[in-house]
């Protein structure tokens, strides 16, 4: 395992997986954000009012 250490630089290698990581967090984190249930910021949107509005109109056999 030492020898793969000889062919990258460590403190490079290490400052490019922690940048990689702290931009998967900061994606994975706004991912979240956008989502109704886990948006710890504004909390969940009120999308019940929306719902109850939307009514099925099915056709009628004539009499």
């Amino acid at each position: 395992m030492h020898k793969v250490w000889l062919l990258f630089d460590p403190r490079r290698t290490l400052v490019a997986l922690f940048t990689f990581l702290f931009i998967l967090a900061l994606l994975i984190h706004f991912i979240l954000l956008s989502t109704d249930r886990f948006n710890w910021l504004d909390g969940p949107r009120n999308n019940k009012a929306a719902e109850n509005t939307i009514t099925l109109a099915l056709p009628q056999m004539p009499a």
